[in-house]
């Protein structure tokens, strides 16, 4: 090592070209192509036969001399234990780069969602999505980048809800399925799909046959629906009036918060379900009683929305798939659901009545289990749904 180089010795160089400082290291000069009274200068380590080798260790003088010759030592340090200094610095480089570009798995599930979203089929699937995500998954792993995350990362998101809740839980395997699968090919992710089930969960978590996970919506008796409905009737609010349209249409929560003026025929009290709000991508005709229009011809009259259960926070939007759920906790009516109501349709319609299977699964807009039955089936019964949705109507309003 040249001992008498000095700071200000590599200070005072002007000379364009490489000067030895010893043992290896140089600093380089150069001047401007431009201008020749400007010169740049940065620090080289050279090794091998006749200097084969060389790694570039910074500028001077944000670089001084002894951090230089510091750093220069510990390269020839590792080259004599045979590794590659430079191999290892780009290694770093990389790593770097990697955790900079790597996404969170909260991040991810943005973008998977933003990307996939305008081929679902209504916007309550991406609201499904987010809602599931944000209260199970990210609350666990959201911040994590998605290359760190582990089978047991996702255990412990699925574990405590998987017997509970499995119809839940399985869908969010399978969305955290889809997410991964994103990440990887889009860079994120260089590890195996966690969340996979075929030839990994399947042997980690139990099997649950879909007949054991079918949980049926809690609902009203529907001897008790008259009285229900009149408790709703002196709530003011807009989700006590969407709830009350909901039970006398036996529609479902997405099928009615999207409910546009433009879709209600009121000369012929007929409301239009556009295919994209069904859950069986089918529009669907409702015949809506004479109750049903008095209800919608009173919001008409106060409505400055194009919705017509418009929030009363969004013009432009329908209030929250949540609004009605929330109504029935504040009236303490815990231990049913919004959904709930459509069987207690059902079974008033097979118990009081003489309304056919046929008539009042087509209300409900079911799919015939029997698919032989359906391939013939061709009505929709509507005449006749005119006559059971009246009468239900009266049975609602105890006349």
């Amino acid at each position: 090592m040249n001992k008498k180089v000095s700071d200000t010795y590599c200070k005072n160089i002007k000379k364009p070209g490489m000067h030895a400082i010893g043992h290896g290291l140089y600093l380089r000069v150069q001047a401007s192509k431009t201008d020749l009274n400007h010169i740049t200068k940065s620090w080289l380590l050279r090794w091998g036969a006749g200097g084969k080798y060389t790694m570039g260790l910074g500028p001077y003088p944000v670089i001084g001399l002894a951090e230089a010759r510091k750093l220069a030592a510990e390269a020839i340090q590792r080259v004599k234990l045979g590794f590659d200094p430079r191999a290892e610095r780009e290694a770093l480089r990389e790593k770097a780069q990697l955790d900079q570009d790597a996404l969170t798995f909260h991040a991810a599930g943005v973008k998977y969602i933003q990307k996939e979203s305008p081929s679902w089929k209504n916007l309550k699937h991406a609201q499904q999505w987010e809602n599931t995500l944000e209260t199970y998954v990210y609350p666990v792993i959201g911040e994590k980048r998605c290359e760190e995350i582990t089978l047991q990362h996702v255990m412990k998101v699925l574990e405590p809800i998987w017997i509970s809740k499995n119809e839940t839980a399985t869908r969010i395997r399978s969305r955290m399925e889809n997410i991964f699968d994103w990440a990887i090919t889009h860079g994120h992710r260089q590890s195996a799909n966690p969340a996979r089930w075929k030839g990994l969960l399947e042997h980690t978590l139990t099997k649950i046959s879909k007949r054991q996970r079918v949980r049926h919506h809690p609902a009203l008796p529907y001897r008790d629906v008259p009285a229900f409905i009149q408790q709703i009737k002196a709530i003011g609010a807009i989700s006590a009036r969407a709830l009350e349209f909901t039970i006398l249409t036996g529609c479902r929560t997405n099928e009615v918060l999207g409910v546009r003026w433009d879709e209600v025929d009121f000369d012929n009290k007929t409301w239009i379900i556009p295919k994209e709000r069904m859950k069986a991508g089918i529009e669907h005709r409702v015949p809506l009683s004479g109750q049903a229009i008095e209800l919608l011809d009173k919001i008409k009259k106060l409505s400055k929305s194009e919705y017509a259960f418009q929030s009363s926070q969004h013009i432009i939007k329908p209030i929250s798939n949540m609004a009605m759920l929330m109504l029935l906790k504040r009236m303490k009516m815990k231990d049913i659901t919004v959904h709930g109501f459509r069987s207690s349709f059902r079974d008033w319609g097979a118990e009081v009545t003489n309304h056919s299977r046929e008539v009042l699964e087509h209300a409900l807009a079911h799919k015939l289990a029997d698919e032989s039955e359906a391939a013939y089936q061709r009505s929709t019964f509507f005449e006749k749904r005119i006559a059971l949705m009246s009468d239900w109507a009266k049975y609602c309003y105890g006349e």
